[in-house]
């Protein structure tokens, strides 16, 4: 079944489910302290019955037309990313959710380019459940060399792939929890949880941070830090109110927010 609506974008230009348990209980990462206490977001499957389009989250806004740029290094190339908040939409349909009814999602084009050069182009699909808490619901991803797109690894989606997507997009059975309504530290969620295909363990480790970047001076920052299995590298990320991230700092990479047309809430 193509879940892909009429008003979806043609696009060509970046970067949750086995059984109905892991609504209950989301694996935790394994070398995170034992003596550190832990709570584990949500609890429950969501409720997507108001407009999951409206998103009110803190710390994972969405305004269609809106734009972000990010700049740094990855490796010994200099990086700019750009997030463009479209204005189209995809349905997805997940099991035992919403009454049978699709949730429609909103689409986030992640452009990364290293020295000029276009590397990935994704589309990211998020919706908001009643609670506030913000899901994802998978990602189509281009890897480019030379101008050609030449893979889709990490591609997934919920429901699997319609008609017109990469065949090798992999199939989960619900989405993941990207944001928490109201993240706390030491809460840890799942943004990805679909091995060998994708795997990301998040984990709040600060908040009320302040964090300066060339976009501005951000309050009531919270930092969290990404790991994987498929992985062992580890990576930071801190999310300031009404604009998301600012600040991503990996093993070899790092990137500030030097711009975005966000409207404060």
């Amino acid at each position: 079944m193509d879940s892909r609506t009429d008003s979806m974008p043609r696009l060509v230009p970046p970067r949750f489910f086995r059984h109905a348990v892991r609504w209950l209980a989301p694996a935790i990462l394994l070398s995170l302290p034992l003596s550190q206490v832990q709570a584990v977001v949500p609890s429950r499957p969501p409720d997507f019955e108001s407009n999951p389009r409206t998103f009110t989250n803190r710390y994972a806004p969405f305004q269609e037309g809106a734009v972000k740029v990010y700049a740094g290094t990855a490796g010994t190339a200099q990086e700019v990313v750009v997030d463009d908040y479209l204005t189209g939409q995809r349905a997805f349909q997940v099991q035992g959710v919403n009454d049978g009814r699709p949730v429609r999602c909103s689409i986030l084009r992640e452009m990364s380019f290293d020295d000029g050069q276009l590397v990935e182009s994704t589309l990211n699909y998020f919706a908001q459940a009643d609670d506030g808490t913000v899901y994802y619901f998978g990602e189509l991803v281009d890897i480019y060399q030379n101008g050609v797109i030449t893979s889709h690894e990490g591609s997934w989606l919920v429901g699997g792939p319609a008609n017109s997507d990469p065949s090798t997009t992999a199939t989960s059975t619900r989405p993941f929890v990207f944001m928490p309504a109201t993240p706390e530290k030491a809460d840890v969620f799942k943004p990805e949880d679909l091995l060998p295909v994708v795997d990301e363990t998040a984990q709040v480790v600060d908040t009320q941070q302040t964090r300066g970047v060339p976009a501005g001076q951000y309050r009531d920052v919270i930092q969290v830090l990404e790991s994987s299995e498929l992985d062992t590298a580890t990576e930071n990320k801190w999310y300031a109110p009404g604009v998301g991230a600012v600040s991503i700092v990996a093993q070899d990479e790092k990137l500030d927010l030097i711009a975005s047309t966000l409207r404060s809430p």
